[in-house]
């Protein structure tokens, strides 16, 4: 049998097939993760600095800020602005590990934040003593240690791949999917283990995820008054819009064939997925949420009266 030379890096190439469009896409993208970083990172210092917003429904936003910083970002803008496009093994297993930690605590996280919707509707009278702070701690503590196991579980299986033909990734950073069409190692355990683990944890999720909607429907619709069932249901709306979307961006960019058809589709939602969406997540609940607006008003009021003193 032939020697082959093993592979200790990879080109991406999933933004433009035209660098003469690089320096653009690095303007507009730049420009989104700038205002990614500062609308998440400002939710999360009015979540733990706001002695008004210390509840269990802010304290998991906080956390979703966090997780909403995106690690794929950085990279795609430096390949962008050198067109380089290069990236080592040890690096692509860094970024898969970091990606399906953060995407698999996200996960976990809008399931304690349903959980904590169900209490604060269908338990009110309750809810204190149900979701206490020790029981908060405890629920974000579990999200990322099983975000962290399950990357881990995934980032090991990685390990054993050998990668000695094609080294190009035709996507703007390294996931699990495009390392297995390439590699040149039998990929039947790390299937296994994607169907196993995956199967387990997202169903788990899911089931958690959305279930305790069907109570909370069903709670909203013996309230009596229509301002009342608006008020109740409100509590969710934001969650459940940041739920869809999420939910829609992994189903189609892992459940949806990569045809050559849907393939500049594919990526496309992927840069949306990994770019915008944690944009998106700290708008939905900002525009919606009154005690956010009111406490940004008043933290720039001093700023703005200055300004016309002055």
């Amino acid at each position: 049998m032939k020697n082959l030379t093993k592979i200790t890096g990879f080109l991406l190439i999933g933004l433009s097939d035209h660098p003469q469009n690089f320096h653009l896409l690095f303007i507009v993208f730049f420009f989104i993760y700038l205002l990614t970083v500062i609308a998440n990172v400002l939710i999360i210092i009015f979540v733990f600095t706001n002695s008004q917003v210390h509840t269990p429904m802010y304290f998991f936003l906080g956390n979703l800020a966090f997780i909403d910083v995106s690690v794929t970002a950085p990279k795609m803008l430096h390949d962008l602005v050198t067109n380089n496009h290069l990236i080592s093994l040890p690096a692509c297993t860094t970024q898969v590990f970091s990606f399906i930690y953060l995407a698999s605590a996200e996960v976990s996280l809008l399931s304690a934040m349903s959980y904590d919707r169900y209490v604060a509707i269908c338990h009110p009278l309750c809810y204190t003593q149900i979701m206490s702070w020790a029981v908060c701690t405890q629920m974000a503590s579990g999200v990322w240690v099983l975000g962290f196991i399950y990357s881990l579980v995934h980032t090991l299986f990685t390990l054993r791949l050998t990668f000695c033909g094609q080294n190009i990734i035709h996507n703007f950073f390294c996931d699990l999917p495009h390392l297995f069409q390439i590699s040149c190692t039998d990929i039947f355990l790390n299937i296994l283990d994607s169907l196993v683990v995956d199967v387990s944890f997202g169903i788990g999720a899911f089931a958690i995820t959305f279930v305790p909607y069907i109570r909370i429907l069903s709670t909203v619709l013996r309230i009596q008054t229509n301002d009342g069932k608006l008020k109740a249901f409100s509590t969710c709306t934001s969650h459940l819009t940041v739920v869809f979307i999420f939910y829609g961006f992994i189903i189609f960019i892992y459940f949806v064939p990569t045809t050559s058809n849907l393939f500049t589709l594919n990526r496309v939602v992927s840069v949306t997925y990994a770019l915008i969406n944690p944009l998106l997540n700290p708008l939905i609940y900002s525009i919606r949420n009154k005690v956010l607006k009111d406490s940004v008003k008043r933290a720039i009021h001093p700023y703005m009266r200055k300004h016309d003193h002055l």
